[in-house]
């Protein structure tokens, strides 16, 4: 790495620090003594998002983020969990084989994982991405996931009176 102030070829490194983006380093140059920063990012393939319409567009943090807080709005949900929620959902379309992804398989993962967190989010987030036109759609949804908590909570029941 080249001196920024003296372009001197060697330079060492002070401190390195991990981020959720890229590997930071704080580096001092061994002929002028200065100190700068260097941030390291992998590159990878651009992600591109196939929309229903057969539209591509790049996969956009920003949208994402926007509609899981719509989902989230006035709920106890911090801001960090969401963060990592997005983190999540990126790392996996990342570590998918093809760079083209299907925004079902996005609107698939953050129901997921809103799922996990918090049902009301769940189901405003539901709402929209699978397009409920009418009430009974709604209760529908809500009458299956009421479900699925009540066979969970029962084979939690289970596990209780079998240890």
């Amino acid at each position: 790495m080249k001196c920024p102030f003296c372009n001197h070829p060697e330079t060492r490194v002070l401190e390195s620090r991990d981020s959720a983006e890229a590997l930071r380093r704080r580096r001092e140059c061994q002929k002028c003594q200065k100190r700068f920063t260097t941030y390291e990012r992998v590159e990878v393939q651009p992600l591109i998002i196939v929309k229903k319409n057969g539209k591509e567009e790049p996969f956009d943090r920003t949208k994402l983020r926007r509609g899981i807080l719509l989902a989230c709005e006035k709920r106890p949900i911090k801001l960090e969990k969401i963060e990592e929620i997005i983190d999540s959902i990126r790392r996996n379309l990342i570590g998918r084989k093809k760079t083209h992804v299907p925004s079902r398989v996005v609107g698939s993962l953050v129901m997921s994982k809103l799922k996990a967190l918090d049902t009301v989010a769940y189901m405003r987030f539901a709402s929209v991405y699978r397009e409920f036109d009418n009430i009974k759609s709604f209760i529908a949804e809500a009458s299956t996931l009421e479900k699925k908590k009540a066979e969970k909570g029962n084979q939690d029941n289970i596990l209780v009176e079998t240890k």
